[in-house]
């Protein structure tokens, strides 16, 4: 358990905490049977010498817990929206409204993020939308790009939002609902670890990096943080949730609401 938890730590971040013993070796059982190995110790030594990273990748998709919802922690949304877009849109010129969705797991976040620019938008700056979407977890991001989803995970989402930006699958994909085509082209989906992150090379109006830090220990929290900082544009907005606040954390942002940090230049 120590050797998983410390390659885990590593490479992710994340703090894989005693309690976390059942969890763990439920998970990684299938890839020990997957790859014909009798015990942990033999699969941990094949992981650690494998170079091309494939089963890293694989333990940590394995590891990682990817539960989320359309329109999680719905305030953010409600901020975002009536908040933060009549900034953007009051800027002159037309840049465009770029968003970071750090941790985005199955795509849930990140398309509630683009419903919400644009119900709040007119449709003639639409195509000014700009967001990328990352998470560490390959499996997590399939889905995400594929915009695919059961019939339950839409649950509670509004008829509005559902006739506006979904398509239901017919015959064979009954059950099944799709974004549509428009939604999924504002989005760039891309495999990042946020540990290994150092500068993209763009900034961010907002960033949301949600119920992904409770898994870091202190440093590695204040790891993220200061990177998501630096890649903030003036004035640019950081949501973490509401079990997350930054109070141990250094930062020269400042508090606007619950989950909600604002950059300096503003």
């Amino acid at each position: 358990m120590r050797r998983i938890a410390t390659l885990v730590y590593q490479k992710s971040g994340i703090a894989l905490r005693d309690g976390k013993r059942a969890l763990v070796v439920a998970r990684l059982q299938k890839r020990l049977r997957h790859q014909g190995f009798a015990s942990f110790a033999e699969y941990l030594t094949f992981v650690e010498r494998d170079r091309s990273g494939d089963e890293l990748t694989a333990v940590l998709d394995a590891i990682t817990t990817n539960h989320t919802s359309f329109f999680r922690e719905i305030d953010h949304f409600a901020f975002l929206g009536t908040q933060i877009v009549p900034e953007l849109l009051s800027r002159p010129g037309a840049r465009p409204i770029a968003g970071w969705s750090g941790a985005c797991s199955t795509g849930e976040e990140v398309y509630s993020i683009a419903a919400t620019l644009l119900d709040h938008m007119p449709a003639t700056h639409h195509g000014r939308v700009r967001l990328l979407a990352s998470d560490l977890s390959t499996a997590a991001l399939r889905t995400a790009r594929s915009g695919v989803y059961d019939l339950g995970r839409v649950a509670q989402v509004s008829r509005v939002t559902l006739q506006r930006y979904f398509e239901r699958g017919l015959d064979e994909q009954e059950g099944l609902v799709r974004l549509k085509a428009q939604m999924r082209q504002l989005i760039q989906f891309r495999h990042l670890n946020l540990i290994d992150v150092d500068h993209l090379g763009v900034t961010f109006d907002f960033i949301f990096c949600r119920n992904v830090m409770m898994y870091f220990d202190r440093a590695a929290r204040q790891c993220v943080v200061s990177m998501l900082e630096r890649h903030l544009a003036p004035g640019g907005y950081l949501f973490v949730s509401h079990s997350e606040g930054l109070s141990e954390i250094d930062h020269r942002m400042r508090w606007c609401a619950p989950g909600v940090y604002r950059c300096a230049g503003a």
